[in-house]
């Protein structure tokens, strides 16, 4: 039902043009072809960041509107955030999946809008003219602080305010710029109350910094919501009622041109069926040995849902 029938780009020509594509956003060029549009007016052309999640996400929208009627092409792996926003404002793309948090700090790094709701605003009121954002998911892929289940059941800690009762010293796993960050040792301190210390591990709460949690050389681990080794070691993501982490919902980025009804519609019935458990479950068949490629699992994923327009 889901299958693809478009035109696909390999992933490592997109490589490459992610590369010159730097060069030719400062000089006025298109950020992927060089061309005002990829796409035909009634083709919607879907990119990607360069990563799984991203990926998967793109085959999502682009099966789902397949689906319903809606000619699609897709260009994967683009690069990073300045590359593909650079493509969808010179029409190189139409849709992105983006991240609610991280793209509104793009846009407005003055922002302090850290709930749901209050970065889904302010987005709305940061984006440029001529791009907007479908409605948010459910779905979040966010920094958090995890704890062992030993050491959350000997502490009673859940959250990130349960934390005053320990009386050992802490010291937090992440990446090194986590001593600065807003929501990292400052705002422990800042918006709990808590003091830790930092023990830097440059692999954004990847193996290295599962194994420290593990072997109890770090008490708290910076580790992304949907990464599968959450689950996988019984760990626990500990709540954050001040918002210190601002929300990383889902979201679709669009080009307002190609927003018709049926686009819309589609896409949000993407948005709220799709859950953080559903990117951690996919996350997880799209790692490893025995991977599962992004078409695939987006197309298993819409098999359970109906997304009918």
């Amino acid at each position: 039902m889901f299958g693809s029938k478009r035109g696909r780009i390999a992933a490592g020509a997109i490589a490459a043009g992610a590369l010159l594509a730097l060069s030719a956003c400062s000089s006025g060029g298109g950020a992927l072809s060089g061309n005002t549009s990829s796409s035909s007016s009634d083709t919607i052309t879907i990119g990607s960041a360069a990563f799984g999640e991203s990926e998967i996400l793109m085959e999502i929208y682009a099966q789902a509107l397949e689906a319903n009627g809606v000619k699609v092409t897709t260009k994967p792996s683009i690069g990073q955030r300045d590359v593909y926003l650079a493509a969808l404002k010179d029409g190189s793309i139409d849709l992105v999946p983006e991240y609610s948090g991280n793209l509104l700090q793009f846009y407005d790094k003055s922002s302090t809008a850290s709930s749901s709701d209050d970065v889904y605003a302010a987005l709305n009121d940061a984006l440029p003219k001529g791009f907007e954002v479908l409605d948010q998911s459910s779905a979040q892929d966010a920094d958090s602080y995890n704890v062992t289940k030993a050491f959350s059941d000997k502490w009673g800690v859940t959250s990130l305010s349960d934390l005053s009762k320990v009386t050992e010293p802490l010291t937090v796993g992440a990446n090194p710029e986590f001593a600065t960050r807003p929501y990292g040792i400052p705002g422990l301190k800042s918006a709990y109350g808590v003091t830790a210390t930092l023990k830097p591990i440059s692999d954004s709460g990847g193996p290295l910094t599962v194994a420290a949690l593990k072997n109890g050389d770090v008490q708290l681990a910076d580790i992304y919501t949907t990464t599968p080794a959450i689950k996988d070691n019984d760990f626990v993501t500990l709540k954050d009622p001040k918002n210190l982490i601002a929300a990383q919902n889902i979201v679709p980025l669009i080009n307002t041109a190609k927003a018709s009804s049926t686009v819309k519609d589609v896409l949000n019935k993407v948005s709220a069926a799709l859950t953080t458990e559903d990117l951690i479950e996919l996350n997880g068949e799209n790692q490893g040995a025995n991977k599962t490629q992004p078409d695939v699992l987006a197309k298993e994923w819409l098999s359970k849902h109906d997304i009918k327009k």
